[in-house]
């Protein structure tokens, strides 16, 4: 095994929950009554969301045999202008469970994460210009469902972003369909070589065009999807749901910017090269250029061959839970991931620089904070990986 594929391994086995600094038997910071809480978006918009059950019936599933069509579970996140109504449920409380178990959680609530506070409202109607919003497109990392990606959803729909989170379903510990039936991992029992890599971030790749020509084709599955602006397309991702950015670029040109979080990439960019957008954001410890390791190299083997607008920015003191909602999860249930970084400010820097790059390249407005550091983050560097330098 290849240091590559045991880090992997290591990333898939700590589950939602890292344990690197709480230990599995730690227990819930404040009582019954601190319930875990995702932070207010930051921009003027209040937020709705709904979700969408999507069958492709063009390909069988990539990894049950005799499932003759594609399913897919697809959150979406947008402005609304009807506040009102019931909060949205962050999880199921078997989907928190079976999450939990799977990280090897004890000392609290099986169902907590069911209970965690959002800031959307359930099902409140989108609003916006009819083809005035831009879509975002987002991919969790492997075995963690879309939800882990709330927070990040939630501030773009604020600031008027239509985002759409992706369940790759069989890739996740749990994924609940309208029915009550619960897909789990079966990708999970399968061998972790690099062909296995390759496979998962291809067929994500057709996930995400498949998920477009729904939300965008002629017949588009939901109503608000009139709102969309097809031209202004992005996707961003989490771990392999980032690597998945890449795939995703190179395979369908309807997406027009990617951003790659924390994700080593496995399949490479055609000599072609990929002229679109890019950013790279990714944890200090491994993706620093010349540091030597197999995750930063594949960074070092995709740079040259992007040859549009690009940038590498590493994040001292993060870890990988630091960039979605499991950081922020865990450090209020009393457990650690291992980061130096205060999970709130790590998630300030990811929705800020996320933002920022979508401002830029989806709404062509200038934004100072890509051009050079920032006395406001201080613990995000920029790279050059030409002379293997970060800032």
């Amino acid at each position: 095994m290849n240091h590559a594929l045991l880090r992997r391994c290591l990333t898939v086995a700590t589950a939602l929950l890292t344990l690197a600094a709480g230990g599995p038997s730690a227990t819930a910071a404040g009582g019954p009554d601190s319930a875990p809480h995702l932070p207010r978006p930051t921009g003027p918009r209040a937020v709705g969301t709904t979700s969408l059950h999507l069958t492709d019936n063009s390909r069988p599933d990539p990894w049950v045999s005799g499932v003759n069509a594609r399913e897919l579970m697809v959150s979406l996140w947008y402005p609304t202008a009807s506040p009102s109504g019931r909060r949205a449920q962050y999880m199921t409380p078997t989907e928190s469970e079976l999450l939990l178990r799977e990280g090897g959680i004890t000392g609290v609530p099986l169902d907590v994460l069911s209970t965690t506070r959002t800031n959307a409202f359930a099902d409140a109607p989108p609003t916006g210009p009819p083809r005035g919003l831009p879509l975002v497109v987002l991919s969790p990392g492997f075995t963690k469902p879309r939800t882990t990606l709330t927070g990040l959803a939630e501030d773009l729909a604020s600031h008027g972003y239509m985002v759409a989170a992706i369940d790759h379903t069989y890739e996740s510990v749990a994924t609940t369909f309208p029915d009550g039936r619960v897909a789990t991992c079966a990708a999970c029992e399968i061998p972790h070589n690099a062909t296995f890599w390759t496979r998962l971030e291809t067929g994500r790749a057709t996930d995400v065009s498949f998920v477009l020509d729904e939300l965008t084709g002629a017949h588009p599955k939901w109503d608000g999807a009139r709102l969309i602006d097809t031209s202004r397309i992005a996707m961003a991702g989490h771990s392999v749901g980032g690597a998945s950015a890449v795939t995703s670029m190179v395979a369908d040109p309807r997406v027009r910017a990617g951003i790659d979080i924390d994700g080593s990439t496995d399949v490479p960019i055609p000599d072609s090269g990929l002229s679109r957008p890019f950013l790279f954001l990714g944890r200090q410890s491994q993706y620093t250029p010349g540091g030597g390791g197999d995750a930063v190299a594949t960074w070092e083997r995709d740079w040259p061959h992007l040859t549009g607008w690009k940038r590498w920015l590493v994040v001292a003191g993060a870890e990988h839970a630091s960039f979605t909602d499991v950081g922020l999860l865990a450090e209020q249930l009393g457990l650690g991931t291992g980061a130096e970084l205060p999970a709130a400010r790590a998630s300030e820097i990811v929705r800020g620089y996320t933002r920022a790059f979508l401002e830029l390249h989806l709404r062509h407005r200038p934004q100072p904070l890509l051009d050079k550091p920032s006395q406001r983050y201080p613990q995000v560097r920029f790279c050059t990986p030409e002379t293997s330098t970060c800032v």
